[in-house]
């Protein structure tokens, strides 16, 4: 990766306040290098750390600490950060509007902010954001699931010896990967590391594009095909996109769910030896669901694949989807250029959204935050093309339940959007179905939106309200 400055460990303080919820809020900002170092005491690798911290609470010991972080691997904690953390955030238009925004960007107090009842850790892991890997021979101890764990891990640890924070109530909050990153951490946080234990509980895990999985290495795909798991997500972004129904999306995906398990499983099982009347039935209502079309399924021996989806559901107006966020389009590939080839990379959402968070992040958040330096901002780091996903202790899932039954008053929320096609709703139903994960102390909840399900005003308002109601220890889903 080009570097375009010279490491130097900083640390940045800012101040100020906000009115959240009817009441004015003071707080102050600590953003900083948590460097990691050799035996030889050589400084190898730092995570970057943005701490918000509420300035009127006297004793602390009560009061939560929200550590969050992206995905990737190798995404900076970018979208949380500005999308709906920070106190101040972007203003969202409409999202699935035809034009894309262009600077200046406009941004906004962040009034659905959870200051008023926790501290908030923002965290860039090695690689990404402000955090360095300053020694390329050290890679293998952060580029993997279980050595970013066990990084994360020892700079918690490290965060709350410096902030006399061991007594405070802990939750972490990842998206995307960051659901494989934070329930490894939680597994190995209740019981060890590779040569360690680490001792440290958290109260609750918010989970935003689940990728928790059965499997023993991210990724893993299920022995069910991955064409039912995919579609209650095809189902929803089908209903968004060309209304089959008058039902809601939620009353809608349900009953796509239910055929999806049975009749349509069943009829993938049986391939060539379904025919006639049987099959056209079958035919009919995967069109009815999903939108593609009979040419499509034909070709595909009914087999649905979510990247050709994408480009299939729809065509009839010209467009095709994101996988970040079925709302989202983009104009159909012009017949010289391959749909096939290129569609996957064009992505509508990431070409939308990137430059508009990154512009607000570096223009106004971090003149906030006192951050005022020449380092550059890695937004995202294609980490995962060399990443480790060997898990030699227990997968993603039993990490996350070992954790939940050793901390008996543990909590998960898993949060998804129901247009989101990279990480789909399906396969969280099936994860939860066939784990030992505690049921009785896990959420589910679908929102209308996309990967990051806090895209639009009325979803960050609900997005937020829901996470508020979680950790102050109630039902977010009632």
């Amino acid at each position: 990766m080009l570097k375009t400055d010279v490491f130097t460990p900083s640390r940045f303080t800012g101040k100020g306040s906000i009115n959240l919820r009817g009441k004015e809020i003071p707080y102050h900002t600590v953003s900083e290098d948590n460097v990691f170092y050799d035996d030889e005491g050589n400084a190898i690798a730092s995570i970057f750390s943005y701490a918000y911290f509420r300035s009127d609470v006297e004793d602390v010991k009560s009061r939560p600490v929200v550590f969050a972080f992206n995905g990737g691997p190798g995404t900076s904690s970018m979208m949380v950060h500005v999308g709906f953390l920070g106190t101040k955030r972007v203003k969202y238009g409409i999202v699935d509007g035809e034009d894309i925004p262009l600077p200046p960007y406009e941004s906004c107090d962040n009034e659905q902010c959870l200051l008023d009842i926790a501290d908030i850790v923002l965290v860039d892991p090695v690689g990404t954001g402000f955090g360095r890997l300053l020694d390329e021979s050290k890679k293998d101890l952060f580029y993997g699931i279980e050595p970013d764990a066990e990084a994360i891990l020892t700079f918690i640890q490290s965060w709350l010896a410096r902030y006399n924070r061991w007594q405070s109530p802990k939750y972490l909050l990842g998206e995307s990967y960051g659901c494989t990153r934070a329930s490894t951490v939680a597994g190995m946080g209740s019981l060890s590391g590779s040569d360690r234990a680490y001792s440290v509980a958290f109260d609750g895990i918010i989970m935003i594009g689940n990728t928790v999985t059965l499997g023993k290495s991210f990724g893993d795909k299920s022995p069910v095909y991955p064409a039912v798991l995919a579609f209650p997500t095809l189902a929803a972004v089908n209903w968004y996109h060309n209304n089959p129904s008058d039902q809601s999306v939620e009353d809608f995906v349900a009953e796509a769910k239910e055929f999806a398990d049975t009749e349509y499983l069943q009829a993938l099982y049986q391939g060539r030896s379904l025919k006639g009347e049987a099959r056209e039935q079958i035919v009919e209502r995967v069109i009815y669901y999903t939108g593609v079309s009979r040419e499509y399924l034909e070709k595909r021996s009914l087999f649905l694949d979510d990247v050709e989806f994408r480009s299939q559901v729809a065509r009839k107006k010209g467009k095709a989807v994101s996988r970040l966020d079925g709302r989202i389009t983009r104009p159909l590939h012009a017949s010289g250029l391959s749909e096939e080839k290129w569609g996957p990379r064009d992505d509508g959402a990431v070409g939308k959204y990137n430059p508009f968070y990154q512009s607000v992040l570096c223009g106004e958040i971090f003149p906030l935050l006192g951050i005022n330096w020449e380092r550059n901002f890695v937004n995202s780091h294609t980490l995962w093309t060399d990443w480790n996903n060997d898990i030699k202790g227990q997968n993603t899932s039993e990490a996350l339940s070992s954790a939940m039954r050793r901390i008996p008053n543990m909590r998960t929320f898993f949060i998804n959007g129901w247009y989101d096609i990279c990480t789909q709703i399906g396969i969280l139903y099936y994860t939860l179905d066939h784990s030992d994960i505690p049921l009785d102390r896990t959420y589910v909840k679908g929102y209308e939106s996309g990967h990051m399900t806090y895209l639009d005003e009325d979803n960050m308002q609900e997005v937020t309200d829901d996470i508020y109601e979680f950790i102050l220890g109630n039902d977010p889903t009632s």
